[in-house]
């Protein structure tokens, strides 16, 4: 399926407040979403703290990450605490060389990102 380019990527870390390896990759994220602030937006969402908004996710193992484009998830799982392990990822989505295989990330999972990370939206 073809993307759209002109619709925003998102690039969300789905993390939880417990845990050690999230806030050790805080930082990673952070610095990652300062280089490319004018290309993606970025969000640093606690399942736990989001839960209503997020509804029946599971996230099994941290930091996981979520890439969508638009309303299209490009993304969704675990990564390496690496810094160039997201970076490969964005890199790829923001050239349109980045694509999950239908039916491996449910549809609405964006749109219930996008409302963890903007309450009220």
């Amino acid at each position: 399926m073809s993307v759209p380019q002109e619709q925003p990527l998102l690039v969300a870390c789905l993390c939880a407040a417990w845990c050690d390896s999230c806030r050790d990759y805080r930082a990673t994220f952070d610095a990652l979403a300062a280089r490319l602030a004018g290309d993606a937006e970025f969000a640093w969402i606690d399942i736990e703290d989001q839960a209503d908004a997020l509804g029946d996710l599971q996230v099994e193992n941290f930091p996981t990450l979520l890439v969508a484009r638009g309303e299209h998830a490009l993304f969704f799982g675990p990564v390496t605490p690496q810094p160039q392990t997201a970076e490969r990822l964005v890199q790829s989505a923001l050239e349109g060389a980045l694509a999950a295989p239908p039916g491996t990330i449910p549809d609405d999972l964006p749109q219930r990102v996008r409302r963890a990370a903007v309450p009220g939206r």
